[in-house]
Parts: C-alpha cells; structure tokens; sequence
C-alpha cells in the first residue's frame, strides 16, 4: 500500500487508515471468534485500497478465500474504520459457497457488532449474492431462508438458456514475476498460480487426448514419450499418454506494442476451427451426454499448485 492516509468526510483531517484498520480487526477478532492471523492480509490490503478510492461505495467480495474466517473480518475492520470517519460502507457480495448459509451468519454478525459498537446502521448493510443466479436458484433459497438484499444477476438475465453462453472469466496468475493464487471454497473456481505453457497431446489416429499446463520452464512433452498427466484437483486421477504429435496452443500475437504474426481473416478462421473440431472424437460432440474433454497439468504444475495452495489457506482452529 502506498496510500496510508485518508481525510474524514469533512476533509478537517487526515487519519492513518491503514493502523485503523489494523486496530479494528485486532479488536473484531475476538467477538467473532476468529484468530487474527487466520484472515488474508493480502484481501485486507485490497479492502482497504478500495476504501480509499471509493469511502462513499464501500461494497466488497468477501469470499475470495474464506468468508467467514477471513473475508466478514477483513470488511467489518475496513467498514468499522470508515464509519470512524464519518463514511458508511455498502455492505458485502457473496459469489460462492452455501449462499443461503453464508447470508444468515454475515447478517448475524453485522447485528452482533452493531450491538457491540454501538453502530445501529451496520445491521442493515447490504448483502448481495451472486454466481449463476437464475429464477430456480431464488425459489430454492427462499425456501431455505435467507438474508439476502439483493441478487447480481448476469449471463441468466442476458442469455437465451436454449443458446447458452460461454462464461470466461479473466484471473490474476502472476504479479511482477511473482505467481499469484486466487482459493474460494468451490474448488473449480480456485485458479491455477503463474504463467503456463499448452500443449494438446493427439493420438496415432489424430484424435486430441488431452490439453496439457505445464510450467514455462518444463521441457515440453514429445512424441513418442510417456507423458504424466495429472487432475489439477484430485490427487488419485492421473494418467500416463504417449503421444504420437504434440501441438503448443499458445502463440505470441502481440508483444511490446507490436504485431508478431499475421491475423487470419474470418474464412482461415472458421476453416482452422472446423479442422480443430474434427480432431475431437464423436463422443466429445454428441448432444446427450457428451464425454468430457480432459484438460491436465504437469506432475510439476501439480505440486507448485498443491504448495502454494497450502501455503496461502487459512489454518483454521477447533477449541
């Protein structure tokens, strides 16, 4: 953080918001009965920069590691110091997990420290829920019982579900040279840290197996080679492929500003996905219950995984 300070809403004076916060959190960490070291300091600092650029608009993610040992801390101690400057924060989106669950245990907390602190307003901060909400999805929480305010609804209002959308999401993987790993409680939204290389291993008969990640350091898979591929998730799904070709995937288009290679036309386009498509087996194409195509990493991608997976998570504490 470069931005330490921040002016109260008068503009009268300039507070160090950073210790505020770090001061609240020391104080919230026992009320809600959370160690204070098991909360992202990384999550705080990005709570804590956007309370600075926007203390009027205070909404914020909180489930991008762990809501409730990580996620409501880092918001009430950033919220809480802002309301010690004359601010009001928003409240809270919740985009994964038990969103029915999740909703009541933030608006039990927001009332509990309403009541502690003496802040009447925090008990009617915002809740908003997310994450492929459709009109199925809300009948099914409202028949659990929620807290919910307010629901963020996307590709479902936009897209005719008889033409689906194909949902791609942009994540940060590596900041200045450094891998960066983004954990949430569903395991297939947990990124994979740093950069990559692709390759897509095909068969003698020239049906793609597999897409392989590896680490750009690895020498890449060749043919002919008993190649181990891995579930980036699941520690007993592996599988040794012997590749009769092996294609990379990623190719440099654009670097420092300048064109690298020749952008194909449409029809060169639609001809060379055309032919992609005719290297998947039959089964990956039916309508009605299509085999999945594998996508694997590395042996090495694995363990680099798996380490800062491990090395990142919340330790959580039973008493």
């Amino acid at each position: 953080l470069k931005t330490l300070r921040m002016n109260n809403e008068e503009g009268t004076e300039a507070i160090d918001f950073v210790n505020l916060c770090l001061e609240w959190r020391k104080k919230l960490s026992p009320v809600m009965d959370i160690l204070e070291d098991e909360a992202n300091n990384g999550e705080l600092a990005a709570f804590i920069s956007y309370a600075l650029a926007f203390p009027s608009c205070f909404c914020v993610l909180v489930d991008t590691y762990d809501v409730q040992r990580s996620g409501l801390l880092n918001f009430c101690c950033v919220a809480l110091a802002l309301n010690d400057l004359g601010y009001q924060a928003i409240g809270v989106r919740i985009d994964s997990g038990d969103l029915a669950y999740l909703s009541i245990v933030a608006r039990d907390l927001f009332i509990k420290i309403a009541k502690e602190y003496n802040v009447p307003w925090f008990e009617n901060l915002m809740i908003v829920a997310s994450n492929d909400i459709n009109e199925e999805t809300i009948l099914s929480l409202n028949e659990q019982g929620h807290r919910i305010d307010c629901y963020g609804i996307g590709t479902h209002l936009v897209t005719c579900q008889r033409q689906p959308a194909l949902g791609c999401v942009f994540k940060l993987v590596e900041v200045n040279g450094t891998p960066r790993i983004k954990l949430s409680q569903d395991v297939e939204k947990i990124t994979m840290p740093g950069k990559k290389s692709v390759y897509r291993l095909y068969s003698k008969d020239g049906h793609a197996l597999i897409d392989l990640l590896m680490r750009p350091d690895e020498p890449p898979p060749q043919p002919g080679d008993r190649v181990l591929c891995r579930h980036p998730y699941h520690e007993s799904k592996r599988a040794y492929v012997i590749p009769a070709s092996v294609v990379p995937l990623y190719k440099c288009f654009w670097k420092d500003g300048k064109l690298l290679e020749r952008l194909k036309d449409l029809k060169e386009v639609r001809e060379g996905v055309q032919a992609s498509l005719n290297t998947l087996r039959q089964d990956h194409k039916r309508n009605l219950n299509p085999t999945p195509y594998k996508v694997g990493v590395s042996d090495q991608l694995y363990h680099f995984l798996h380490d800062l997976w491990l090395e990142n998570a919340p330790i959580g504490e039973l008493s």
